[in-house]
């Protein structure tokens, strides 16, 4: 009888603890991030002049959050009396002090003194400014309207820098497709006198029609679009002297076509330095200009590589220095840091790891140690370190396993880490820079743990050259090793990206785990030779033959699959966009027979149609390169779909511009052969918001019932 009992118990338990756990739904894992389903990550930042630190929360903002019991030193309800309208404390500030904060409000820079509960200054700007930057030295702000630039001061709105009626001349904005390191246009010099600025000529680039279909009848929105081996965009750069109010130009002759990447100023505000690339991308001059008659100084150091040369961080001047500065490069294989002096052609490399170094963060108390952030000798990872600028002796700032983002405090005495990994949701602390002595600040519950989930392991594969080859895999909830599971493979394998990570999840999106946990699904991700933070020669591969060694390193992936005893690989189905659309397709229609489904979404189908920027770097000029061209071409295939194949695209896609599809789908009716096809109306390159709900339904949908 008791043991009859204790069976019954144990039924109930049993019964009691399924009916707790949670399901996720398609929807919630495509919006969890609005759902609350992944971990906390609060906003913090360092008060300027002060060891401090702030966290908003709950419309509070507090001082040393966790680390001092302090009321907040102000709240909404305080802000709401200037501003009656605010519903919640903006995500983060331009700038905070001990007294004063600087944020966004409609179109307005606001500085208001939470200690007297008042505004000290507002800078409004019209209400179609664009591309804002403030400046806490000028105490003025840059912003765009359509194709020109203006400064608003706090009592003048419309400062006028530029005044072209031709819309092809576009400044203030960024320029090169914002490859290269480029992502704003307007550059304030150190002191706020000067503002620098981009500027580019599009009067020789091709324009490409996108359809407004929201309109009656119809409109046609000609982008300018700078197709491969086609004419390109001419840059310039201009300063603007907010004393004076004078505009000149850098004197440089781009007629050429030329890349001017990665401006900078040194801290005295004499000088201009440019990193500029040849349009072929294979050779760099760094460049020193006179910013006062923008006339050309010298030619401080070159870069040449028969593949690619891509800088992408400007230079970074030792603390109270005007002439040293730190300038970060592959040249040697990984990005390494080098040193430099303006006033002598000497050359120093400070670091030879043989690991990509990511940014440079800043420097400690006194500045004899650099910051930066760096993969480690595990490429799935990001970590701190401090370098000691003179002997390059490097210390481990942030030990712990994981993806590691890292602010540093005005003075370099602190650094606030903020970290996951596949076993941490978030985890914030503040660390000393000088001992390493740290405290926490908070730590995310995990969001997800009453939910059904699958489980989520790396995997490290051999490439045929031997190089090793980082993948992920989720299997299904309640796996059992003697089932058979169908297999999604999800793809990008592009530059420039990385898809596994030690991160929370494995760096996975949570409609995977909605496919593993719900759809008894193997979903598995593998980084190809030719994606990101691996080096060099392991990102260059691909040079003018794109699609080659990824798609080499991709079939490993599915023979290791293949390898699996609980791997159904008759059910092998397959999805990417962009590049991973690229990847999909070429997969799908080159190697028949190894996926039954295949999702393309937004992809690139023939590389003659994609930017001059990305895609001269990587293929050269369709002109010099047709054999690569044509053998990478998705065109070229279509008589081999065997299976189901489901193309997508948004209508009105700026990045990979329908045309790719269009002829793809072109193809395929020629050819007599059937295939699906699937547009969402006015949406870019990709889909957002709510729609993206329906995106993934389609996607996923298809490659259920199709997957058989």
């Amino acid at each position: 009888m008791r043991k009859l009992i204790a069976i019954i118990l144990v039924f109930i338990g049993t019964t009691l603890n399924a009916q707790d756990i949670k399901h996720l739904s398609l929807e919630d894992a495509v919006l969890g991030y609005y759902k609350g389903l992944y971990p906390e990550q609060k906003s913090l930042q360092w008060m300027d002049g002060t060891d401090d630190y702030i966290v908003i929360e709950n419309n509070e903002v507090y001082v040393n959050y966790q680390l001092e019991r302090k009321p907040a030193i102000f709240t909404l309800e305080e802000l709401q009396k200037s501003f009656p309208e605010m519903k919640r404390i903006p995500y983060s500030f331009s700038w905070i002090t001990s007294e004063e904060v600087t944020f966004i409000y409609k179109n307005a820079f606001i500085q208001y003194n939470y200690v007297n509960n008042a505004i000290s200054n507002e800078i409004k700007y019209p209400v179609n400014g664009e591309n804002t930057e403030f400046n806490k030295e000028a105490n003025a702000v840059a912003y765009t309207i359509d194709n020109n630039l203006y400064v608003a001061v706090s009592n003048e709105p419309k400062i006028t820098v530029t005044i072209d009626e031709d819309k092809n001349i576009v400044s203030g904005q960024a320029i090169a497709r914002s490859e290269m390191g480029i992502r704003k246009g307007t550059f304030w010099s150190p002191k706020g006198n000067y503002l620098a600025f981009y500027q580019k000529d599009e009067s020789n680039v091709t324009e490409y029609p996108l359809v407004d279909i929201t309109q009656t009848p119809a409109l046609i929105n000609n982008i300018k679009y700078p197709m491969n081996g086609m004419a390109s965009e001419i840059a310039k750069v201009g300063i603007f002297s907010m004393k004076s109010q004078s505009l000149i130009y850098l004197d440089i002759d781009t007629s050429d076509e030329h890349y001017l990447t990665n401006l900078s100023w040194s801290p005295d505000e004499k000088y201009i330095f440019l990193a500029e690339v040849n349009r072929d991308q294979n050779q760099m001059w760094f460049n020193m200009y006179d910013a006062n008659t923008g006339r050309k100084i010298k030619t401080l150091f070159e870069e040449k590589n028969d593949k690619w040369v891509e800088p992408e961080h400007a230079a970074v001047f030792l603390p109270g220095n005007n002439s040293e500065f730190l300038w970060m490069s592959e040249r040697d294989g990984f990005m390494n840091i080098y040193k430099y002096d303006i006033n002598s052609s000497k050359e120093s490399q400070l670091t030879y790891f043989d690991w990509v170094i990511k940014s440079i963060v800043g420097f400690d108390e006194g500045g004899k140690n650099v910051i930066i952030l760096g993969t480690g000798n595990d490429g799935r990872e990001t970590k701190a370190y401090k370098i000691n600028l003179k002997n390059a002796k490097t210390k481990l700032l942030t030990n712990e396993p994981g993806s590691h983002s890292v602010q540093i405090s005005w003075d370099g005495k602190y650094i606030l880490d903020s970290y996951s990994s596949m076993e941490e949701p978030r985890v914030v602390k503040r660390k000393s820079t000088k001992s390493g002595k740290e405290v926490t600040i908070y730590t995310s519950k995990n969001p997800i743990e009453d939910y059904q989930l699958g489980t989520t392991d790396f995997i490290t594969l051999k490439s045929k050259d031997g190089t090793n080859l980082y993948g992920r895999i989720i299997k299904p909830a309640n796996f059992d090793e003697n089932k058979k599971y169908p297999v999604l493979v999800y793809v990008y394998g592009g530059p420039h990206a990385q898809m596994v990570t030690n991160s929370w999840l494995g760096g996975s999106n949570l409609w995977m785990q909605w496919m593993a946990a719900e759809k008894n699904y193997v979903v598995f991700t593998l980084d190809n030779r030719g994606s990101a933070y691996r080096g060099f020669a392991f990102e260059s591969v691909i040079h003018r033959q794109v699609g080659e060694a990824e798609m080499e390193d991709q079939l490993t992936g599915v023979n290791y699959l293949k390898s699996l005893p609980y791997i159904d690989e008759n059910r092998l189905a397959i999805h990417g966009w962009s590049y991973g659309g690229f990847m999909t397709n070429s997969l799908m229609l080159r190697y028949p027979g190894v996926f039954t489904t295949a999702v393309a979404g937004g992809p690139v189908t023939d590389w003659k149609y994609y930017e001059i920027m990305y895609g001269e770097r990587y293929m050269d000029r369709w002109q010099d390169n047709e054999e690569g061209f044509e053998k990478s071409k998705v065109h070229n295939y279509v008589k081999n779909l065997d299976g189901k194949l489901l193309e997508i695209t948004g209508s009105v896609d700026p990045v990979v511009v329908p045309q790719h599809s269009m002829s793809l789908l072109q193809e395929f009716v020629k050819n007599k052969i059937q295939v699906d096809f699937f547009s969402y109306p006015m949406h870019p390159h990709n889909v957002r918001g709510v729609d993206r709900v329906h995106l993934m339904k389609k996607v996923l949908n298809y490659i259920i019932i199709n997957n058989q």
